[in-house]
Order: C-alpha cells, then structure tokens, then sequence
C-alpha cells in the first residue's frame, strides 16, 4: 500500500495526521454533467419542473454538500469551508446541465473532496427533482479540474 497515505504499514485504514502540515491557502475545481431528453431540459430551462427551480435548489444541495463532506467521506477532515460556489449550465447540445464547483479554505488539507461532493449532490439533485419524467438521465464526467495550496502545489486538469 506504499504511497497511499490513508492506509498503515498493516494495509488497515485510517485518517491521515495533518497536524504537522502548515495552514496554507487551498482551492479545489471540480466538474460534472447531467445529460437528459431534449424534453426534460426544455422542462428545466423554462422552468415547469413540478418540484420548482431544479437550478436554484440543486445549486444549494450542492454548497450543502460540500459542507456536508467529513460526514459522507469517512476519511475526509472536517475543514472550516470559507467558499463554495456551484454553477449550473444549461447545455442544449449534451442535452443537460453542466456543474462546476469551487470550494476554498485555510486550512492544513485540501478541499478537493468538497468539490467532488458539491458536484456530485448538486447532479444527484437535478436527477431527484426530474426523475418522475426521466428515469433514463445519466450523471458523469465527475472530476477534479484544479487543485491549488499545499505542498504538493498546483494540479490542473488537462
């Protein structure tokens, strides 16, 4: 299990210890997708979804999420979240909505967990609020698009 650092010399487990790691600046970008029927995204972007504004609420589920994170992530730090931000796109030639999520912190780990969850409950959000219409909807294209702080520095997706 060499390099994977949630895990002992036994291959057991456990939360890593930062306690010795600095408090740096940290920023995490994460994106996702749902794609839909051309039907369901004319429900969604002229707002006749029976459950109301399928943006605006899965916008909050995700900035819940992301704070939400240690509680759903066993071995992710609880971190003092200053920013999350959750955009949703609508995109006519997916059909579907696109997400992007960025969370920031101070803080001794970084928040890339929080932005995989903020999109992650934001997609789960939109599916949940149009599913009476669409069962056939698909989630994807969930990852990290920028990590930034700490000292393994600055990831960017390519």
């Amino acid at each position: 299990m060499s390099g994977l650092s949630h895990f002992d010399d036994q291959g057991n487990a456990h939360m890593v210890d930062v306690s010795d790691k600095p408090v740096t600046d940290r920023i995490a970008t994460a994106e996702g997708h749902v794609t839909m029927a051309p039907e369901t995204f004319a429900m969604i972007t002229e707002g006749r979804a029976k459950k109301g504004d399928v943006i605006g609420v899965a916008r909050l589920a995700g900035i819940m999420g992301a704070k939400k994170t240690p509680e759903l992530i066993p071995l992710c730090h609880p971190l003092p979240v200053t920013k999350v931000t959750v955009d949703l796109t609508q995109d006519p030639d997916l059909p579907g909505l696109r997400i992007i999520a960025t969370v920031k912190t101070s803080g001794q780990t970084g928040v890339e967990m929080e932005a995989l969850t903020a999109v992650s409950t934001a997609a789960l959000t939109v599916y949940d609020m149009v599913k009476a219409v669409d069962k056939n909807m698909q989630i994807g294209g969930i990852r990290v698009l920028l990590k930034d702080g700490g000292k393994s520095g600055r990831y960017e997706a390519k």
